[in-house]
């Protein structure tokens, strides 16, 4: 099998449990040839100092996913600024799958900025094969990184592939297999959320897009197509991303014999309606980016006939007055026009 060199990148905010939970997942796979990068979001508790306990092997991890391990500590600990990544690093060590790097953000960049950081750095320093988008709130099968990257590396045509993701509160009860839009409406949806696992989704399948709660590019499209848009600042990012390489002939793949568990949603859901407004507002921009004359035309007359006020309705129901506020900043951010925003 090619041993190619991976970068990981890790985007924590505040979630230092979540973060430890899944850099030590990450530690006791089976496959060598990675480097971690943990960017922090300019947290506010005390996200670095225990990210420190941890490397050092005074801060242990419970897990019902797997057992702490004493054997790979210390963990080599590496920390800069996001002002200081000029600093060089021997990355021709034979070993740097025991270290970890640690770049501290002077403010919340967002989920697309955030990892874009990580990704600059990774390839000026490291000089990866492929780069992979972690979430904080994730934890990984011991196999996860060897299926993801033996998939591409036998498949040329491939430049995103993405594991299938199970739910961490329900270990068995399916989150994302493939991914599908509707340009005549603008929905995306993940196909199997919520079944049971029962073998029905173990194809390799090729879908619309990846999950950015894991996701694996190949440097030749980085090289290509650039970073993640940080207009999107939070969600949406990875379906704009894969749009992008699939309209040039790339593949994205789903790949079920990689398999991770997730939180999902933990940074937004600690602020209401964050979530309701970078979901809509980036929906409009992704279609005004993506969508053809004649398909967003239909999507506008389809959200505000319909869509628009089924949400409307449903939080008026809920009593959820705030979260309407946040729906119609979203609308009104979106309709102000991605391009609008692209050239300020």
């Amino acid at each position: 099998m090619p041993n190619p060199r991976v970068t990981i990148i890790i985007l924590n905010w505040n979630g230092w449990e979540d973060t430890v939970e899944c850099l030590e997942s990450i530690f006791q796979i089976n496959y060598h040839n990675f480097v971690v990068i943990v960017v922090d979001n300019a947290s506010e508790d005390d996200s670095i100092e225990k990210l420190r306990q941890y490397c050092n092997g005074i801060l242990k991890v419970n897990s019902k996913f797997f057992y702490y391990s004493s054997l790979n500590k210390p963990i080599e600990l590496f920390e800069y600024t996001n002002n200081e990544l000029e600093k060089t690093f021997n990355s021709n060590t034979k070993n740097l799958s025991n270290k970890l790097f640690l770049i501290k953000n002077s403010k919340n960049y967002g989920f697309a900025k955030g990892n874009n950081i990580g990704i600059e750095y990774a390839i000026n320093t490291f000089d990866p094969d492929y780069v992979l988008l972690l979430n904080n709130d994730t934890v990984v099968d011991k196999e996860f990184l060897k299926e993801l990257v033996l998939y591409v590396e036998e498949n040329q045509n491939v430049g995103v592939v993405g594991p299938k993701i199970y739910y961490y509160d329900h270990p068995d009860k399916i989150q994302v297999t493939t991914a599908k839009i509707d340009f005549w409406t603008g929905r995306n949806s993940l196909v199997g959320d919520g079944e049971l696992e029962n073998g029905q989704y173990d194809n390799i399948s090729v879908t619309d897009y990846v999950s950015g709660a894991c996701f694996l590019v190949k440097r030749e499209i980085i090289n290509k197509f650039g970073f993640l848009d940080p207009n999107f600042a939070c969600y949406w990012e990875e379906t704009d991303y894969c749009m992008s390489i699939r309209r040039e002939g790339y593949q994205c793949i789903y790949n079920p014999n990689s398999f991770i568990w997730h939180k999902g949603s933990k940074s937004t859901n600690k602020f209401t309606g964050l979530l309701t407004f970078y979901m809509t507002r980036n929906m409009f921009w992704f279609m005004q980016k993506h969508a053809d004359k004649l398909h967003y035309f239909v999507f506008i007359m389809f959200y505000f006939g319909l869509k628009f006020w089924y949400v409307v309705i449903n939080l008026v129901i809920k009593k959820d007055f705030k979260d309407i506020s946040y729906f119609i900043s979203g609308v009104k951010a979106g309709l102000i026009g991605y391009n609008t925003i692209k050239n300020k």
